[in-house]
């Protein structure tokens, strides 16, 4: 595994460069000389935090919904539907 270090600067000039560089390790992005955050490929941050990975589905039941506001999904069945343009 290779540890790559990038200035906050350099980081946001080349994101592409720091993305790239994930597949090698993690990415440490400086501020001012420290370490102040780092930069995981997805699968490797579920590694470490010992979680499996979410669907979009189980991230949006997670989102807590205030009380009395309630969104009756249902399905639709007759799509797609005719559209009138004019």
């Amino acid at each position: 595994m290779t540890i790559t270090t990038v200035s906050s600067r350099d980081f946001a000039r080349d994101l592409a460069t720091a993305k790239k560089a994930t597949s090698a390790g993690p990415v440490f992005i400086t501020d001012r000389g420290r370490p102040a955050l780092a930069l995981l490929r997805i699968e490797d941050y579920y590694r470490l935090a010992g979680e499996k990975p979410r669907t979009l589905l189980d991230a949006m039941d997670a989102i807590a919904c205030p009380p009395g506001i309630d969104f009756p999904a249902e399905r639709v069945r007759d799509w797609p539907r005719e559209t009138e343009l004019g």
